[in-house]
């Protein structure tokens, strides 16, 4: 059984809490935040977490937009939601990589923007 979305009236009202809280609702594992400020002109902040198969992928992904959504934020993009071995969600000032282990693993995004 999933968590129900959190009203808007729950939501934290920065952007790193709200999506911690998301992505720790949808069960991701191994969440990493990274603050790119001064590392790229395209974000702020990269946050980075495992799903453990294509639907947990996609679900967790889906959590974050509708939750966004939901509480006022703009949703500048999404990317991937076809495989579902990683999906991107830009929030502007943070973008979410949701991705499976095998993915991660190849990819190593947290020693790209470290």
């Amino acid at each position: 059984m999933t968590t129900p979305l959190k009203t808007t009236a729950s939501f934290p009202t920065d952007l790193p809490s709200f999506i911690r809280g998301q992505l720790e609702d949808g069960k991701a594992q191994a969440i990493i935040e990274l603050d790119v400020t001064g590392i790229t002109d395209i974000t702020d902040l990269m946050v980075i977490c495992t799903g453990t198969s294509n639907r947990h992928v996609k679900a967790i992904a889906d959590r974050v937009m509708a939750s966004a959504k939901l509480a006022g934020f703009e949703i500048v993009g999404f990317e991937g939601e076809q495989d579902c071995e990683w999906v991107l969600v830009d929030l502007g000032d943070a973008i979410v990589h949701v991705m499976q282990q095998s993915a991660r693993d190849h990819y190593q995004l947290e020693d790209l923007w470290r």
